[in-house]
């Protein structure tokens, strides 16, 4: 059953619980700007969407012109607030944005005292837990089952205790999920507590600091086992922020730079505005593995005004859905040359080529997308043995003989083992044979840095490749 709420005015909420000035903020900021006129698509209640063990509402918005394969965006609230809040207060411009690129909205709505999401108890912080989480999960579910949604871009972002349960649904669910903003959260199980209560002053007031790997394996445990890629993180965070103390900020990069293996040192910083600070780990492009933006002399009153399209950029939402591909007989193999030379092999859909992460020679060094440059770290051999040899001795190999989405893709001795048999595709792709898995640019990326993976083949640009 479906229950609609036209939007179109903004929400001035009572804030009684202890995140309650903090909220106010937030909703005082985002009325700031002028609210658009109601349209003909609304924000609709959505009944028996399935597994819901903590009584979460769910919303969905649904724009009225759908993209042909549209991005699905889970849009989470704040402490107090309701689905219908911040979808008119301080996410509309999410809202805004769907609008024009014709993506899919989904809003949990906590129905719990307080309204806060829970991200501290044991069931909150296990995969298919029964937390929130798992609603959450079952929301996305039913949005993808009746939508074709591309399942490269399905991002997640929230505010406050909607930041926190962003950083715990990425880690919990890297495969489902591409990438993440989060305003004003935390490490994914910094609130984690035995005694059933969802809060954590240790963690609120900034003094639980641990060190990177740390914090990477306290999200590995939330999904034992997975061997896959992490999501793209992007955090914000304003630098006086007594609800959620700032330490909280580079404890965020410390955990998501440790998930995605890039440095903690960044690569490129600017200051898109006075005040702000943006830094990229792993990458200088708009959607490097890791972001943050740190407000100067800001509390927990983010975003503000003009920050949303540097988000909306980083999750890949300000753009079409993946070209739909041509449904086709399964093709017969191209045959993999057995004699040519080594050469570059181009990513359709980001015009790089396929590259070793700084040159190295080492087992475990990992595959990337790289401007074309002829180098060393570039040039690939094919074998009639079905590999993609480079530097002569060391083979592309899909990590720890993994077969589920997402899996890393690098560098190793030449085995012969059937995680470094690679078959090209008359339609440009390029088969793992042994996971029957895509070559694959994950999120459809195409900056400098991008690590590259295997996935679901589906025909998209980010999996079609050509050899030079």
């Amino acid at each position: 059953m479906e229950i609609s709420m036209t939007k179109g005015h903004g929400v001035k909420l009572t804030i009684r619980a202890v995140l309650a000035t903090a909220a106010s903020i937030l909703v005082a900021a985002s009325m700031l700007s002028a609210i658009r006129p109601a349209a003909a698509a609304s924000l609709t209640r959505v009944t028996s969407f399935g597994n819901n063990p903590t009584n979460l509402n769910m919303y969905w918005y649904v724009p009225d012109n759908v993209a042909a394969r549209p991005a699905l965006l889970v849009m989470v609230h704040f402490c107090t607030g309701t689905a219908g809040g911040v979808f008119t207060g301080v996410g509309r411009d999410y809202v805004t944005a769907a609008d024009r690129y014709g993506y899919i909205i989904v809003v949990p709505e906590a129905t719990r005292e307080g309204r806060c999401f829970d991200v501290s108890t044991p069931a909150a912080l296990r995969r298919d837990g029964g937390g929130d989480s798992t609603g959450i999960m079952s929301m996305v579910a039913y949005a993808r089952q009746r939508h074709d949604v591309d399942p490269a871009r399905v991002v997640v972002s929230g505010f406050s205790s909607g930041g926190m349960m962003t950083n715990v649904l990425a880690a919990q669910y890297p495969d489902v999920f591409s990438a993440a903003a989060s305003f004003s959260g935390i490490p994914a199980g910094c609130f984690a507590t035995t005694n059933g209560s969802l809060w954590n002053s240790q963690c609120s007031g900034g003094n639980l600091i641990k060190t990177p790997r740390q914090w990477g394996d306290q999200a590995r445990a939330m999904y034992p086992g997975y061997t896959g890629r992490y999501p793209r993180m992007q955090v914000w965070h304003g630098t006086t922020d007594t609800t959620l103390a700032y330490p909280n900020f580079g404890e965020q990069i410390k955990q998501w730079t440790d998930l995605n293996q890039v440095s903690q040192t960044p690569v490129f910083t600017d200051s898109p505005r006075s005040g702000l600070t943006r830094t990229r780990y792993g990458g200088t492009g708009n959607q490097p593995p890791v972001e943050g933006l740190s407000f100067a002399g800001y509390g927990h009153s983010l975003p503000l005004d003009g920050m949303f399209p540097h988000a909306l950029t980083f999750l890949g939402l300000d753009g079409t859905a993946s070209p739909t591909p041509t449904v086709t007989p399964t093709p017969a193999p191209t045959p993999t040359p057995t004699s040519s030379g080594p050469g570059a092999i181009r990513s359709a859909g980001s015009g790089r080529c396929l590259d070793v992460n700084g040159a190295s020679q080492a087992n475990g060094a990992q595959a990337q997308i790289w401007d074309c440059n002829g180098r060393a770290n570039q040039r690939w051999t094919p074998t009639s043995a079905g590999e993609l040899r480079v530097y002569g001795g060391k083979c592309l190999d899909v990590s720890a003989l993994g077969t589920a989405d997402g899996t890393a893709v690098q560098i190793w001795d030449c085995t012969g083992a059937s995680n470094q048999k690679w078959r090209f595709n008359s339609d440009g792709t390029v088969t793992a044979v042994g996971a029957n898995k895509c070559l694959d640019v994950p999120g459809n990326a195409t900056a400098n840095g991008t690590r590259l993976v295997i996935w679901s083949c589906n025909g998209g640009a980010n999996q079609r490749w050509t050899r030079t």
